[in-house]
């Protein structure tokens, strides 16, 4: 089984809005790159999310095949479960982080 972190590869394949539409005074190419760039955020944390499902669903396996007597490497298990509580604590993080943004926001005075 694959146990890689999830949030690297995500880091990495987030794409920043085009800064040549953005220099340019067009308001329409603007609106479309922000729409865009908006749509990959979007699509990255439904992606975050998704890791997280599965790499708590590996560890939960990994666990559940050691409890029935399979022979599986501890450390392999252990490993495992321990990059699932770390993904799991950063994906908390990011949530308080989203929430606490959003707070503020609302708390601005328009």
């Amino acid at each position: 089984m694959n146990t890689t972190s999830i949030f690297p590869t995500t880091v990495s394949g987030a794409r920043p809005a085009a800064s040549s539409s953005i220099a340019g005074l067009n308001p329409s190419a603007r609106n479309s790159s922000l729409q865009q760039t908006e749509q990959n955020k979007s699509l990255s944390f439904a992606q975050i999310f998704d890791q997280l499902n599965q790499s708590q669903a590996g560890s939960d396996e990994l666990l559940q095949r050691l409890s029935t007597g399979e022979n599986l490497d501890i450390h392999q298990v252990m490993l495992s479960a321990e990059e699932n509580d770390v993904n799991f604590k950063v994906a908390l993080a990011i949530r308080d982080r989203l929430v606490e943004a959003y707070h503020e926001v609302m708390r601005m005075s328009v």
